[in-house]
């Protein structure tokens, strides 16, 4: 019951679309617009920086948020478990903006999303997966590789740490853990598909190329 109830939670948050709002505030369906994404990198590229970096912000700070009603509801009944509970809430969360019901269940690819609930997670993830983008993204200018690369880190670092006791989880709940993860990562290569080919075909549009 408490995974669900964290699911819910993260859903109902995720269900706040920052690009989407922004872009009705400037009389704009962005998602008839650039790729028909409602994430950060569409807002970046069809309304400017400014639309790009609310986006990022509103999207991330909503997984924050999630995982903050997480821990003052279950923070002290769920003590020995909640880092498992936090990740349950970040995938309500990546789901709900992936999948909007209101939306016809087009949202965008979960990634700020995703940023938000591993800064909630663990300090030291958020900063390595922060300079894996950031390092990536200034390199090839490709976005998607940079969160790709991201996610990828996130579950190298979640079995690494979780294997060194890091998250002070027993044996089953870590494994849960490990699956959860593995979830997040999966659905977000899935929902860059199209990106994944035209990064192997060579015909990935990359930052500031229109």
């Amino acid at each position: 019951m408490e995974r669900l109830v964290c699911v819910i939670i993260g859903y109902l948050c995720g269900l706040f679309q920052t690009g989407y709002i922004y872009g009705k505030i400037k009389h704009v369906d962005i998602r008839q617009m650039g790729s028909g994404n409602a994430g950060t990198t569409n807002a970046l590229r069809t309304l400017g920086f400014k639309a790009g970096f609310i986006t990022f912000l509103g999207d991330c700070l909503k997984a924050v948020l999630a995982a903050w009603v997480a821990r003052k509801i279950f923070g002290v009944s769920c003590v020995d478990w909640m880092p498992l509970l936090i990740m349950y809430t970040g995938l309500g969360t990546v789901l709900g903006h992936n999948f909007p019901f209101y939306l016809g269940f087009k949202g965008g690819k979960g990634i700020a999303a995703t940023a938000g609930m591993i800064l909630a997670f663990h300090n030291t993830m958020a900063i390595i997966g922060f300079f894996t983008f950031i390092i990536t993204v200034a390199i090839t200018r490709y976005v998607s590789l940079g969160s790709l690369l991201l996610m990828t880190g996130f579950l190298i670092e979640v079995i690494v740490l979780g294997s060194r006791g890091v998250f002070h989880l027993t044996q089953p709940y870590l494994y849960e853990l490990y699956a959860v993860s593995f979830v997040l990562t999966a659905l977000a290569f899935y929902r860059h598909r199209a990106n994944i080919i035209r990064l192997v075909k060579g015909t990935e549009h990359k930052l500031g190329q229109k």
